[in-house]
């Protein structure tokens, strides 16, 4: 009988094209498909909890799916993770850039994305201008100059339960409703990088780089504080802010 699969996953997202699987793209969720129809002979199409855009990174995605392979599931993360670093390259054993952090069987209703009640992403803004951190922060002109406590304060007015469509981008899956509960907004400041840290029930198309974008406005002086409070008020996308790069996001954790 097969059994319902959830894997833990984590991944450097700069050589792909997002997770939901393409034709002709490398994809997340392509190459775990591809790995489990190594392992199991056939088919597996997994259902991964969020759609992560081409250059996003994960720290703790994850994905369910029916395993009826003799391999036992407690020992995928190791096969997989092997096969990952082998990379078509004969490096087996080496790391590759999707690592599976864990792997458990679930009750038979158990979804990753219909299951889940919140997540947190992680957004990381690098000061430093080092060339190898540019493919895993946002490196922005002034970032070391940024107001970190007037982006703080724009920060508060996010938090709780809003109509958020200021903050969805067009092109997503159309949505019953843009209502959201954002729970905790922290922003940490070190001496190489300033982090924002967002967690939430659900979030919008790209609802988290327009956040940020619209934070680092205030930081920088050219928008209040208050002019959040103003845009979320409004539902119009025109009064956010822009859309942060994508190489800054992680998908830190989900919560079930």
């Amino acid at each position: 009988m097969a059994k319902n699969v959830l894997i833990k996953i984590e991944y450097d997202g700069t050589n792909f094209s997002g997770w939901q699987i393409q034709p002709e793209a490398r994809t997340v969720q392509g190459e775990i498909e591809h790995v489990l129809k190594y392992i199991a002979g056939h088919d597996v199409h997994i259902h991964g909890t969020s759609r992560t855009d081409a250059g996003v990174h994960a720290l703790g995605q994850c994905a369910t799916f029916d395993w009826d392979s003799n391999m036992p599931v407690e020992k995928l993360p190791e096969v997989m993770n092997r096969r990952f670093g082998a990379g078509g390259e004969g490096r087996s054993g080496a790391p590759g850039d999707i690592r599976i952090l864990s792997a458990d069987v679930m009750p038979e209703d158990f979804h990753a994305r219909y299951s889940c009640k919140g997540k947190t992403y992680r957004y990381v803004i690098d000061k430093t201008g080092d060339i190898f951190a540019r493919n895993r922060a946002l490196q922005y002109p002034g970032a070391d100059k940024l107001d970190v406590d007037i982006m703080r304060e724009a920060a508060s007015h996010i938090i709780g339960t809003h109509d958020f469509k200021c903050f969805e981008t067009a092109g997503g899956t159309p949505r019953e409703s843009t209502v959201r509960t954002v729970s905790a907004l922290d922003i940490t400041d070190g001496e190489s990088s300033i982090t924002i840290e967002i967690t939430g029930d659900g979030f919008l198309y790209n609802m988290v780089r327009i956040i940020v974008g619209t934070l680092i406005e205030a930081g920088e002086g050219r928008r209040t504080a208050a002019s959040v409070a103003e845009a979320i008020e409004s539902r119009d996308r025109s009064r956010a802010g822009f859309t942060a790069p994508p190489q800054g996001l992680y998908l830190k954790e989900i919560y079930f």
